[in-house]
């Protein structure tokens, strides 16, 4: 009887052994990934001069002057004016082509003085910037080395959510640092980010990895680390990836045409909520209503209509309002595209010819040395403003208001590119707003803790963003 009880534990003990070896074998290896494509991946730094204030210096005095002493040992002698200091940052990205083209990510070179490109075997080469483009945060450098090891490209549509994937980058500046996770999302729409629907992983992402690969477990490129969620800096399980098909894109146009040509219809939309769908006779919530369209734009003269839900674009189906914007954009300029919308009850098929979104300034190559544009500082609530031409002013039919190029750090506020602000209120008054340097004198007036409201053209509608002010200290 002990002698079947004991071989009833042996077997018990050996099958629990056996499942464990089987559940070990069917845990990814990444060992391989690392062996044959590490070598692809690049450390990059770029170092930037910026300069500082004017430093006091001591007056001219004569030796036998009872102060000369005093300046002398307490205040530093020398030429007079504001000196330089590099500001350094670090990234990461991955060799696209044997002849030294890399890809990263624009925040990674963006007004880089300086590129260096650090190789997995430690050699160092300077970089120039091919082109980049802030809509995508994508760039294209290039170093001047043949015979590299490049990555191989999957297709992010084949992702599955939950599938094993891994990155390498420089976090913090570690080089070859080795993470791995799951696709936890597919076609996630951040903020301020209407072109890309990136990939959420669980990947660990940090600072220097940006620009970095996501690789799958065949050790395809499926996308360009980009962005995390933290509200502490660091990692937190929310990660953000390009997906590399985008990325492809935009680089081989920068590359062949030196920027990025994205197109636009002239419409403004809103999400289709289900009371939206059960009000318009729609079978379930899908599609992007428009709630206004660009007077003289592409959608109407194609005979779209405010109160209309697009739901098919040139052939694709718009499951969501935030599809349509990377759809359009996706279009060649001139394109003749079918939209499919629903109107009163029925759907309608309508011919569009896209027009095209003005030339983003910080894309494409890199303007020749003497004609570079100055560098623009935001103002104190992250924005970058100018003004209106004459020509803009009288297409929109508006006497002022200033246009915002740029939304930089933190968004304060519903306010996006492409904006025009007419009026900012404060303490009870409103000023109309004529250029650019007085909305920014009239910021710097107000204290920090003041809130204030700004009235915004969008398209053909105007909109109120309140702006709250920072508690006092």
């Amino acid at each position: 009887m002990i002698k079947s009880y004991l071989s009833v534990c042996l077997l018990l003990v050996a099958g629990l052994a056996f499942d464990a070896a089987a559940q070990g074998r069917d845990l990814p290896d990444f060992t391989q990934i690392v062996e044959q494509h590490g070598a692809s991946v690049v450390n990059i730094s770029t170092t930037q001069a910026r300069p500082t204030q004017s430093q006091p210096r001591a007056p001219q005095l004569d030796e036998n002057d009872p102060f000369y002493d005093f300046f002398r040992r307490f205040i530093p002698r020398g030429p007079q004016g504001p000196r330089e200091y590099e500001s350094q940052s670090l990234g990461s990205g991955f060799i696209i082509s044997q002849d030294g083209y890399v890809l990263t990510n624009a925040h990674v070179v963006d007004s880089a003085d300086e590129i260096t490109v650090k190789l997995n075997d430690k050699r160092e080469y300077k970089a120039r910037v091919i082109g980049a483009d802030r809509r995508t945060d994508v760039a294209v450098i290039k170093i001047d080395a043949t015979g590299l090891q490049a990555v191989t490209f999957g297709d992010p549509a084949r992702l599955r959510v939950g599938e094993w994937v891994l990155a390498i980058g420089s976090p913090f500046g570690f080089e070859n640092t080795v993470t791995a996770g799951i696709v936890s999302a597919k076609g996630r729409s951040l903020p301020q980010e209407n072109f890309v629907p990136f990939l959420q992983t669980d990947v660990a992402i940090n600072p220097g990895n940006s620009g970095g690969p996501l690789f799958n477990l065949k050790g395809e490129v499926v996308g360009i680390n980009s962005q995390i969620y933290s509200r502490t800096g660091g990692f937190m399980g929310l990660s953000f990836a390009i997906p590399i098909d985008v990325a492809m894109d935009v680089q081989n146009q920068l590359r062949t045409a030196g920027r990025v040509s994205r197109g636009r219809i002239g419409v403004v939309i809103q999400e289709v909520t289900k009371e939206l769908a059960d009000s318009f006779g729609l079978d379930r919530p899908r599609g992007a209503l428009v709630n206004a369209v660009e007077k003289g734009g592409p959608a109407e003269k194609a005979g779209v209509e405010t109160g209309d839900i697009i739901l098919r674009f040139n052939g694709k189906e718009v499951e969501s309002s935030i599809d349509l914007p990377r759809i359009v954009a996706a279009t060649r300029p001139g394109t003749r595209a079918d939209v499919q919308v629903w109107r009163k009850g029925t759907s309608r098929d309508l011919n569009v010819s896209v027009g095209e979104i003005p030339d983003d300034r910080v894309a494409g190559v890199p303007m020749p040395k003497g004609q570079e544009r100055p560098s623009v500082a935001a103002n104190r609530l992250g924005l970058v403003v100018s003004d209106l031409t004459e020509e803009k002013r009288s297409e929109l039919g508006l006497k002022g208001g200033v246009i915002v190029d740029e939304v930089r750090g933190e968004p304060r506020g519903d306010i996006r590119p492409g904006d025009v602000i007419l009026s900012l209120t404060a303490k009870g008054v409103t000023t109309d707003l004529k250029s650019a340097d007085q909305f920014t004198k009239l910021l710097g007036k107000l204290e920090k803790s003041t809130t204030l409201t700004l009235q915004i053209r969008r398209g053909e509608i105007n909109v109120f963003a309140t702006i709250k002010g920072e508690p006092r200290g």
